[in-house]
């Protein structure tokens, strides 16, 4: 192989590179805006689903938490706040796990959803099950906490998950609500809390 052949099978490997990256580059700028539409209708759909009740959803606000982006919303019924909504992450075993959480004036659970994760599929991802979720309604701050044993007070570990238990129940759930407490003071009422 002489060196015209090396820079041949050089340039004509370039080539095939830049061709191969121009056709990512527009795939992404094609379906980036639409997995952007879609998320957001996703995000819509579980609103809703949260607090059924509730004749608007609005936003109130961004916030962080683990350095990811986040939202809050209030939930109102006939111009009455019935609730929020604080989508939160908690640092699962695999991945951060994506949450929906709505909660009464008193900031007690009403219903969590899970949004996305990736979690060990058939232990942590039980964390989607009802059995699961449907523990933290009815829970404020003080009970949101993991145990290994049965209970009615604190919220069950999924058998072979308590690190993804943790992360929704510990992480994601009582940090989103403790947010919520501390940004609209225990009144609440739809708005944030005058800040010097």
């Amino acid at each position: 192989m002489t060196g015209k052949d090396i820079i041949k099978i050089t340039l004509n490997l370039v080539v095939i590179y830049l061709i191969g990256g121009l056709i990512l580059a527009v795939v992404y700028a094609k379906t980036s805006p639409i997995m952007f539409k879609k998320a957001a209708l996703e995000k819509e759909v579980a609103l809703k689903k949260l607090i059924p009740d509730a004749d608007a959803i609005e936003k109130l606000g961004d916030w962080y938490i683990h350095d990811k982006h986040s939202e809050y919303f209030v939930a109102r019924k006939n111009n009455a706040v019935i609730g929020y909504v604080i989508q939160s992450f908690g640092k699962g075993y695999s991945s951060y796990i994506d949450t929906l959480i709505a909660v009464d004036t008193d900031f007690k659970v009403i219903k969590i959803s899970i949004l996305g994760h990736a979690e060990t599929p058939g232990l942590g991802d039980e964390i989607e099950a009802d059995t699961f979720k449907n523990q933290l309604a009815g829970k404020d701050a003080e009970h949101l906490k993991i145990v290994q044993t049965e209970t009615v007070d604190y919220v069950q570990a999924i058998s072979g998950a308590t690190i993804s238990s943790r992360a929704v129940t510990e992480d994601a759930v009582k940090n989103g609500i403790a947010f919520l407490i501390k940004t609209l003071g225990e009144g609440g009422h739809g708005r944030k809390k005058d800040t010097e």
